[in-house]
């Protein structure tokens, strides 16, 4: 449960959502709208937070977004919000990337450009771009094949030519590219281009092309908001997740043993700075995966002195009621304790029915031996693995954290 100092970010994602969104019709920015209850801005930047990398953010929103675009970046489970970078967009696509850029860190060196009217990109585009623009050292799109056949026209609407279908892709974002490269281009610009690797092109920089994902599309019209809306329905990771958590104590001769909530006396008691509940401590761990908030060391720490020797019902307590406010109710546990002693299954429904009225939900414990194997084996402390289920809310709760 120690702190660490996250590296300087060697990527960044410039996110766009300064646009005024005419052809939407809404009457507010589109990233603004809401898609599924929440604006289209907050399901961008949920697809942000899934990155392997931990990307420097710089979001361009209109200037009178700016205080509401700060409490969607806090919150999205697993964004650094504190550090990310909030700037006013220009009167372009292209004026907001060039204002973004002036914000990088020095230590950024691949930088991708993505519209936040594209909400339902997957993480793994993302993580994809970036690793293809290190791989190779030059410009990455995405892009989906062209299914339908495409006519250039001539005057008066007349068909002038036949387009050969398999030369054309369908460009999507996001698009990444060497930052070196990405500044030269604005720097260099003499007119608006429609996306950056036009801009990259135009310097005779190489840009290919990699597999985008229908997820990806963008919304535009009311009609594709619709159909983004439905795509967001059907799409079971956008409301159900699952997280692992795990925890490991020895024996400490002098402590109480307490596990899964309850005092077990007679037992060896296990050293912690709490009370060393590695149930209780697992559970908090899955719970926090499954929202993606780190884990119990990193929301917690070691610092504070009110959690010296606290329950493993008050990290529950506080975990719960960190799911509830990113917008997730839980669904079950299931936990797995690893040791030689105690017995579990003595007690394992007491524990059960205590652990489930702590949360609200269902919980399942087992135990189970390490055939004399390592640590456990020997009978120098306990393991447990826990496993949570979480689905979105139905309605969400008031308060800042809420998007």
């Amino acid at each position: 449960m120690t702190d660490s100092i996250a590296p300087a970010p060697t990527v960044a994602v410039i996110l766009l959502a300064a646009g005024e969104g005419l052809r939407l019709g809404r009457g507010e920015p589109k990233a603004f709208v809401h898609l599924a209850g929440r604006p289209i801005l907050a399901h961008a930047l949920e697809s942000l937070a899934g990155m392997r990398a931990h990307p420097q953010i710089v979001l361009a929103v209109p200037p009178s977004h700016e205080a509401i675009a700060r409490e969607l970046l806090r919150g999205v489970p697993g964004l650094d919000a504190e550090h990310a970078t909030i700037v006013v967009g220009g009167e372009s696509r292209q004026a907001s990337v060039r204002i973004a850029l002036e914000r990088l860190a020095p230590s950024v060196a691949t930088v991708l450009v993505h519209d936040a009217a594209r909400p339902l990109t997957p993480a793994v585009i993302f993580d994809s771009v970036a690793a293809e623009v290190e791989r190779t050292g030059e410009g990455v799109i995405t892009g989906l094949a062209v299914s339908d056949t495409i006519k250039r026209l001539g005057p008066d609407d007349r068909v002038a030519e036949t387009l050969d279908r398999s030369q054309l892709t369908a460009v999507q974002t996001p698009q990444g590219f060497p930052r070196a490269w990405l500044e030269e281009g604005h720097a260099r610009a003499t007119e608006d281009h429609t996306d950056d690797a036009a801009l990259v092109s135009d310097l005779g920089r190489p840009v290919r092309v990699i597999a985008g994902d229908q997820l990806a599309s963008k919304i535009t019209t009311t009609w594709e908001l619709r159909r983004t809306e439905e795509m967001l329905q059907r799409d079971p990771a956008s409301t159900i997740r699952v997280g692992t958590g795990t925890d490991v104590h020895a024996f400490h001769p002098d402590a109480e043993l307490w596990l899964g909530g309850l005092l077990w006396p007679g037992e060896a008691g296990l050293a912690g700075h709490s009370d060393g509940d590695v149930v209780a401590h697992a559970i908090c761990d899955a719970m926090l995966s499954a929202v993606r908030l780190g884990d119990v060391g990193e929301v917690f720490g070691t610092a504070d002195p009110r959690l010296e020797g606290a329950r493993g019902d008050v990290f529950l307590a506080e975990t719960l009621q960190l799911v509830h406010e990113h917008g997730y109710e839980l669904v079950n546990v299931s936990v797995q304790v690893v040791g030689e002693r105690p017995r579990i299954s003595a007690r394992r429904r007491e524990v059960e029915a205590h652990l489930s009225a702590v949360l609200g939900a269902s919980v399942s414990v087992a135990g189970t031996t390490s055939d004399a194997l390592g640590f456990t084996g020997r009978g120098e402390g306990v393991a447990a693995i826990a496993t949570a289920l979480v689905r979105a809310a139905t309605s969400q709760p008031a308060g800042p954290h809420g998007a």
